[in-house]
């Protein structure tokens, strides 16, 4: 990939999407200011104001919780994150019957879903899963989800500004060495769990021994899950809605031709919205397959000269490494 780009549109100075140190306890997005107060304390806004007021509150406060890796096998999943230098504990299997995973945490507290069919799945189990076309065939990339520490005020939230979200729905999945987990999740939007808008998901057992299975990171390599590109049919259209749902400010806007994207930066919301450059990219051919969603996540490095890069792009002022995608079966990036 090259290591220049064109068309940057509404460049600010300085800008630069380079993480600052984020504690799992931290409220703050990869690169975003502090968390900020916008609602006086005697409560005295109402409305459109209120809502747009708690619009940019749950913006500041947004915070990857996983990005999801699907696949048809987890081993060799597993063997191909390994040989970009990143290692993977296994999860277990989900209570649903069809689908197991392995995870790489990062000390943010985020981590990385490789999800697979489990060994002795339930066949209509598998074919009725939402993920079953990904992970059949080998998407790479396909959802993410954000954490909600109160998923029935985020929920109402959402539903206020006119955006489709599921009821609430609880899962669970055993560990391996017999710890019970449980949480609930609702799906925003109209399109597949976690595509265009991320799935929610609140923790109904301490959410550390979701995220760290031997009780820390698996991986101090990186700090953790900075952005999720999304592929997306117009860009426009996306950033309407990605507006109207967590009342992000005007985008920024860029072209990548060795990417073949128009690409859109939507202020704290931790998403680069990517759209086709033209029909011959593997962008368009990605949707047409799979639908709007996840093409590829970027991490948060805490040494960027370690990471190993096989081609490199420069995205709204910083720099992005990106691993073999040939090796790896999908594209993950480093900034």
């Amino acid at each position: 990939m090259s290591n220049h780009t064109d068309g940057i549109q509404q460049v600010t100075a300085s800008r630069n999407l380079a993480n600052q140190d984020r504690p799992c306890d931290s409220p703050g997005l990869p690169g975003s200011s502090p968390r900020f107060t916008l609602i006086n304390a005697a409560g005295r806004v109402t409305g459109g104001v209120f809502f747009f007021c708690t619009s940019l509150l749950f913006a500041a406060d947004a915070r990857v919780d996983h990005a999801t890796v699907c696949g048809a096998d987890l081993t060799s999943m597993q063997a191909a994150l390994k040989s970009a230098g990143i290692n993977t504990v296994y999860g277990g299997a989900h209570n649903n019957h069809a689908t197991e995973m392995s995870l790489a945490s990062f000390p943010d507290g985020s981590y990385l879903e490789l999800i697979a069919i489990q060994k002795n799945a339930d066949p209509k189990a598998v074919r009725e899963h939402v993920w079953a076309k990904f992970m059949e065939e080998n998407s790479g990339p396909c959802a993410w989800a954000l954490q909600s520490k109160d998923l029935a005020a985020e929920t109402a939230r959402l539903k206020a500004a006119g955006v489709a979200v599921s009821a609430p729905s609880r899962a669970g999945r055993l560990r391996p060495d017999g710890v019970k987990l449980e949480w609930q999740t609702a799906d925003v939007g109209e399109s597949a769990r976690g595509t265009l808008f991320p799935f929610l998901i609140q923790d109904l057992t301490p959410r550390a021994q979701r995220a760290f299975p031997q009780g820390k990171p698996v991986t101090r390599e990186f700090k953790g899950v900075a952005r999720v590109v999304i592929a997306v049919k117009n860009l426009d259209d996306a950033i309407a809605r990605y507006r109207a749902a967590y009342g992000s400010p005007p985008p920024i806007k860029q072209v990548d031709p060795q990417w073949g994207a128009h690409l859109a930066l939507l202020g704290n919301v931790p998403v680069i919205l990517a759209q086709p450059l033209n029909t011959d990219s593997w962008l368009k051919q990605r949707i047409e397959r799979f639908g709007e969603g996840p093409c590829a996540f970027v991490l948060a490095a805490a040494r960027a000269s370690r990471s190993k890069a096989a081609a490199r792009s420069r995205w709204f002022g910083a720099e992005i490494s990106w691993f073999d995608s040939e090796r790896l079966g999908w594209r993950l990036g480093v900034e």
